[in-house]
């Protein structure tokens, strides 16, 4: 299916996971994977205050616990069809705010650009800012 996005911009970061995840990417890629907004799936956004970012939490059954984030609501909708709420959040800002030390972070579950991150993976690739 293809999908269509205003201006490139979800082809440029669907680009840049592809680079990542065969690990061809360069600071380019992780620049735009870094300045690009995500959509955080959220219970309902009249939940949260418009300050701070609830990060939905999944278990898997080897015990990882991971943050499903996606470039587009297609992608959203595609894993989650019930899900309809989300924030956006820029993700090198999620990356430099990331809470565990543990936590994995999975972009675009379930498409062939999925990029899966561990804790450190995030700091590494996307907090770009603090260097």
């Amino acid at each position: 299916m293809t999908e269509y996005y205003p201006n490139g911009a979800a082809s440029a970061v669907q680009m840049a996971l592809r680079a990542v995840a065969a690990g061809d990417a360069h600071d380019a890629e992780l620049d735009t994977l870094a300045d690009s907004e995500v959509l955080v799936p959220t219970g309902s956004a009249a939940d949260q205050s418009p300050e701070t970012v609830s990060l939905p939490v999944y278990e898997q059954p080897d015990g990882t616990e991971l943050v499903p984030v996606f470039t587009s609501q297609a992608r959203m909708h595609q894993a989650f069809p019930k899900i309809t709420e989300h924030r956006l959040i820029q993700l090198g800002a999620l990356a430099h705010g990331w809470p565990s030390e543990t936590l994995a972070l999975v972009i675009d579950a379930g498409t062939p650009e999925e990029l899966a991150l561990t804790a450190q993976g995030v700091k590494d690739l996307l907090d770009r800012g603090t260097e």
